[in-house]
């Protein structure tokens, strides 16, 4: 797969499962990292709590034993001394029991902290991430699943991991003074309780790998449940969903994955369930095995009541300290393997090249760049038909070139070329005789004002949304209002009850809905924030009236006097007024001319100009 998507099949052997453990272990420094980057004073105050609780089991069991063998002795000698050191020993355990209270309050408080920290930190390192990305990820599917793996559970998986990893040293460590305590009253006992033990974290590794691939395995379809809900909860679908009904499909297709998830989730919850009750009866019987022994050892006299009350108490919580620490490591490669997931996905190339940024330019719409098309084919990653191809194209210093030509002719490929959103297969773009790709991308970018035929109504304040064509000057209120004047969106703003202060959009509270047209107007002025050299609009009147698109044109006329201007347009009154246009077809440019060329040409441009004539006059 693409991207490197993990879907292996699960190890069958212990020692190919310990061997990925210790491989995923890798991600341990890394992870680290993560934590100390969101809140090194947490981090340092956890790791303190958990050594210091590490201390405490052993030493409240020691004085456990102390108190019965006390309440044994004075029971039997009734020396008041001897009760008064009972009362010691009680104090004492109680004093060892509110600061193990107090270090279990402060740690919960602190992993809190530090979930909510460590997951807002990675969280804005996948968002961070995925702005230096280039229009080919987000049209890759590899792509999308690896982002949803990412960031399904990586905002909780760091800070599992080093919890894990600080919660099985711990464990160590209060293994390490049971073993002390325990080989003092029976050595094989230690032993014992490790054998018991290893088979429920085989059956825990097991079980973890399998989930982690079951949900790896499930991004792509759900990406489709998601898509099914999206089509069912978007105002932007509900017409369709009504007119068509499509309710019914859409909710059988969901239920249709659902029972699908959950079918596998069941199977899956069912084995663990299985495995671990039968696993269970074995910890129990090899702990009422060592519990009768030494219970008779107690009765023969071979050792104290204290003795046998602190061989339960440590061999009850050794085996659960050991059950704990080989759940950690068993966690630890649960946490490696979707941590595996965010580091392959911070880890994605974006090129890495050093490009040169082109001399400044002010004001940079009295210097209109040549840009010149050298022999341009080009074909979308992953596929092999050719989009573009042989394409030659030069477009003077402040020359309006029209692109007309069927949907998928390449009309917009091109301008995705231009854009740097993709590089050419072959062949080469200059821009004042530069190769695009010597370009700094920010700098070329911001020689261009667009307008898209799929533009994005922002969900925010009408100057928000025209601010944002030049986002350095989003807070410069004459600058937008500008703009609206320019892009002849003043008669929308005029209608609207906060005038550019309103929120558009019908997603969140007051926002106000706008019309296409209206949309569309909001859109263009927001291609005339920037003082760009280069002026490109793709389709910008498939939502307007006919007087309003005459509007434009003549404005457009006086605005892009100083610009190189692309327009692409399926509306033939439009591209009439362009300098020279390009019909394109099947990705090569088949005609280039003015208007009165081509019609004299009498080739395609006049055959499609004549049809759509016909249309009006009909």
């Amino acid at each position: 797969m693409a991207h490197g998507v993990i879907r292996a099949a699960p190890p069958e052997s212990l020692r190919e499962r310990a061997r990925l453990t210790l491989q995923y272990l890798k991600y341990l420094p890394r992870t680290f990292s993560l934590v100390r980057e969101s809140s090194r004073a947490f981090a340092a105050g956890m790791i303190a709590l958990l050594i210091g609780q590490a201390a405490l089991p052993a030493a409240m069991a020691w004085v456990g034993k102390l108190i019965v063998d006390a309440v044994v002795a004075a029971a039997r000698g009734g020396d008041p001394a001897q009760r008064w050191q009972v009362l010691r020993l009680v104090a004492l355990e109680a004093g060892l029991m509110a600061v193990s209270t107090a270090m279990s309050r402060g740690q919960a408080l602190l992993r809190d902290l530090m979930r909510a920290s460590l997951g807002n930190h990675v969280n804005t390192l996948i968002l961070e991430k995925a702005a230096t990305l280039e229009l080919r990820h987000f049209e890759d599917a590899d792509f999308y699943d690896k982002m949803q793996n990412a960031r399904r559970e990586a905002s909780i998986r760091p800070l599992s991991m080093a919890l894990e990893t600080a919660s099985l040293l711990q464990q160590l460590l209060i293994l390490a003074s049971y073993a002390v305590l325990l080989a003092r009253l029976s050595p094989w006992s230690v032993l014992l309780i490790v054998a018991a033990s290893v088979p429920s974290f085989i059956a825990e590794a097991r079980f973890s790998g399998e989930s982690f691939r079951l949900n790896t395995w499930r991004a792509p379809e759900g990406r489709r449940q998601n898509y099914l809900e999206w089509i069912l909860t978007r105002d932007s679908h509900v017409k369709e969903v009504k007119l068509f009904d499509l309710a019914p499909l859409v909710l059988r297709r969901y239920r249709a994955l659902f029972e699908k998830f959950y079918a596998e989730d069941r199977s899956l919850a069912l084995r663990k369930g299985a495995a671990g009750l039968a696993l269970g009866f074995v910890s129990l019987t090899a702990f009422y095995g060592a519990y009768a022994f030494m219970a008779v050892r107690a009765a023969m006299g071979a050792i104290t009541l204290g003795d046998l009350t602190l061989y339960l108490s440590v061999f009850r919580q050794g085996q659960t300290a050991i059950q704990s620490a080989l759940a950690s490591i068993g966690s630890l490669y649960e946490d490696g393997l979707f941590m595996s997931n965010l580091f392959a996905y911070l880890d994605i190339g974006t090129g890495g090249e050093l490009p040169r940024r082109m001399p400044p330019l002010a004001p940079a719409h009295a210097r209109a760049q040549e840009i010149v098309f050298r022999d341009v084919s080009f074909r979308y990653p992953g596929t092999d038909k050719w989009v573009l191809r042989g394409v030659s194209l030069r477009l003077a210093a402040g020359e309006k070139m029209a692109l007309v030509g069927e949907n998928g002719a390449g009309k917009s490929t091109l301008i995705k070329l231009l854009m740097r959103l993709y590089d050419p297969s072959e062949g080469s773009i200059l821009y004042g005789g530069t190769d695009l790709r010597d370009m700094d991308v920010r700098d070329l970018r911001d020689r261009i004002g667009v307008l898209f035929q799929d533009f994005v109504r922002y969900q925010w304040t009408a100057r928000e949304n025209v601010g944002i064509g030049w986002v350095p000057a989003l807070e410069d209120r004459a600058r937008v209002e500008r703009a609206i004047e320019d892009g002849g969106a003043r008669s929308v703003i005029e209608q609207l009850p906060q005038k550019i202060d309103t929120m558009l959009g019908g997603w969140f509270e007051e926002g106000h809905e706008l019309s296409g047209g209206q949309w569309q107007k909001i859109a263009l002025a927001r291609a005339f924030m920037r003082d760009s050299e280069v002026l490109v609009l793709d389709e910008p009147t498939a939502s307007l009236d006919a007087e309003a698109e005459h509007e434009l044109f003549i404005r457009l006329q006086q605005l892009a006097a100083d610009r190189t201007a692309i327009l692409i347009s399926h509306r033939f009154s439009t591209v009439r007024r362009a300098d020279r246009i390009a019909v394109l077809q099947e990705g090569r440019v088949e005609e280039l001319g003015t208007h009165e060329e081509l019609l004299a040409r009498n080739g395609r441009y006049a055959h499609l100009f004549r049809l759509q004539a016909s249309g009006y006059v009909s």
